[in-house]
């Protein structure tokens, strides 16, 4: 019989599931020391947050086949060692999603009755019925950033108490919208159109610090904020800016920029609801995570299909062997496509050369899981990306050619936009099978892909590479490498660079103002 180490408390059912099949271990109070010296005997490993499940861990596991995290993120798993030991990692990415969806709307509520306030005031042994005048949601409209599960469940709930929901994601059809009874804006029309904005994003460069004073500039007049996805997403001084001048009536925060959090000037605010990341804080999503992974589990240990891994999970050697060079790869052409392209509702993957005679849907899966990374909260894995592409209503379509003009494999993927569609392409060079990017809006590049990488297309005149070059110095952004592409001369050309550190959203706005750019992007991977 498979033994399975729990070192966490999780439900009394999980427990119960697991025993049904397996030798199961409860040990709560061990040391890491005492972790890396007992491992060696475990198939099955279940933890929650506080247990770190170091690389020291897994080279120690000798029989351990999965880890089970109970709860979304698996930060504390050294997930990468664990691939390399052909370890599964499994979580319960649905467990607080329905506790996450209605605290938001406890918090929306609560800011609309004066809860809070109401309650400290009576426990002062006072009666103020007058200075606690609320306000009711019915027939206000409540505007949700980041319309992934949880938006989707607090949308839900919203048209259940009157609301009319706008929502602003790029990456989410209308049709799937309208299926939800939800209208889809850009984001400024949301901002001047909602009395309540939630935001349900996941933490990027993109999204931190996205509420600054301009944002809050274009609400309306007392607007009701919620924040219970990631710390950090309103700009806090811009947002107490707000609260003082009245056009944000109210607040209500879970989740900082450091946790533990106890101390904030918002703190101060009387019209602020501050809860300690309370989000997932429920019995029935504890209960729920322990049942969820108890399960996952199981299937790991009985060779069953594992429908939460967040890595790879098992496929035939053959197969792998076949598209593994080319994950990385495929996986770098979706992150740099949602960066690169404002919204992405349909989307064409092209393998071609040899990569046309294999089985390529771990491939397809990868340019899928990295699109969705960049633009929801969520845990992608290879297992969910599909279904959450078409939870969203993207569609992909695959096609296949058997030659490729310039290189022995090639890559494509092209999402058509409103200004016709737009190509990125990526092969392998070398021994070593180095990632290269190798077309972007069919100019031709030979570009490494690094870290911070910028692309800027302009007119072919000369001077361009030495306007952007001293800008970028002024700035203290070093340039690593650079790449100029262009059909012809005199024409537009496509500039790609790889810098050493981030080029933050105004540096990029005034190189394009300064120099005369056409466009420009700015990707992270």
């Amino acid at each position: 019989m498979k033994k399975v180490l729990v070192t966490e408390k999780i439900a009394p059912a999980g427990i119960e599931r697991l025993k049904a099949n397996f030798d199961v271990a409860v040990e709560l109070e061990w040391s890491p020391e005492e972790l890396v010296e007992h491992i060696g005997g475990y198939h099955g490993l279940v933890v929650r947050s506080a247990t770190k499940v170091t690389r020291d861990v897994i080279e120690a596991a000798d029989d351990l086949e999965i880890i089970g995290r109970a709860g979304v993120g698996v930060d504390n798993v050294d997930t990468q060692a664990a691939t390399e030991r052909g370890i599964i990692v499994a979580n319960a990415p649905t467990s607080n999603i329905v506790s996450a969806a209605e605290h938001t709307i406890a918090l929306m509520l609560a800011q609309s009755r004066n809860v809070p306030q109401a309650n400290a005031s009576m426990k002062e042994c006072k009666w103020e019925r007058s200075k606690f005048v609320g306000a009711e949601v019915d027939g206000k409209t409540l505007g949700v950033v980041g319309l992934g599960r949880i938006g989707a469940l607090v949308a839900e709930r919203a048209k259940g108490l009157g609301m009319d929901v706008l929502a602003f994601d790029p990456y989410v059809s209308a049709e799937r919208a309208q299926q939800m009874g939800v209208e889809v804006v850009d984001f400024d029309a949301l901002l001047g159109r909602s009395d309540y904005i939630t935001v349900h994003l996941p933490k990027t460069q993109e999204t931190i610090g996205m509420f600054g004073a301009e944002e809050f500039a274009k609400m309306k007049d007392g607007v009701r904020l919620m924040n219970t996805a990631r710390g950090g997403i309103y700009q806090e001084q811009a947002l107490m800016d707000a609260l003082d001048s009245g056009k944000v009536a109210s607040a209500a925060i879970d989740v900082y920029e450091v946790e533990p959090c106890t101390e904030s000037p918002l703190f101060e605010y009387v019209q602020v609801i501050v809860t300690p990341h309370l989000g997932a804080s429920t019995e029935e999503a504890q209960d729920r995570a322990g049942e969820q992974i108890a399960e996952q589990v199981a299937a790991g240990l009985m060779g069953e299909f594992v429908s939460n891994a967040v890595n790879i999970p098992s496929v035939p050697p053959e197969v792998m062997e076949s598209v593994s060079p080319f994950m990385e790869l495929a996986e770098m052409l979706g992150k740099m496509l949602v960066q690169t392209v404002t919204q992405v509702q349909e989307i064409e993957i092209a393998f071609m050369g040899s990569l046309a005679d294999i089985d390529t849907r771990m491939l397809e899966t990868a340019v899928l899981k990295g699109l969705l990374q960049m633009v929801t909260p969520e845990s992608v894995n290879f297992v969910n990306a599909g279904l959450y592409a078409e939870q969203r209503g993207i569609g992909v379509t695959v096609t296949k050619k058997g030659e490729s003009r310039d290189y022995v494999n090639l890559i494509k993927v092209t999402p058509p936009t409103e200004d016709g569609s737009v190509t990125i392409a990526g092969t392998l060079v070398g021994k070593r099978n180095e990632p290269r990017l190798v077309s972007l809006y069919d100019y031709d590049l030979d570009m490494a892909p690094s870290r911070y990488m910028a692309f800027f297309r302009y007119e072919d005149v000369p001077g361009m590479i030495g306007k952007i070059g001293t800008v970028l110095g002024g700035s203290d952004i070093n340039i690593a490498s650079m790449q100029v592409g262009r059909t012809k001369m005199g024409g537009q050309a496509v500039m790609g660079i790889n810098v050493d550190t981030p080029i933050g959203p105004g540096l990029l706005e005034r190189i394009v103002e300064e120099v005369g750019i056409d466009q420009a992007w700015r990707v992270e991977l």
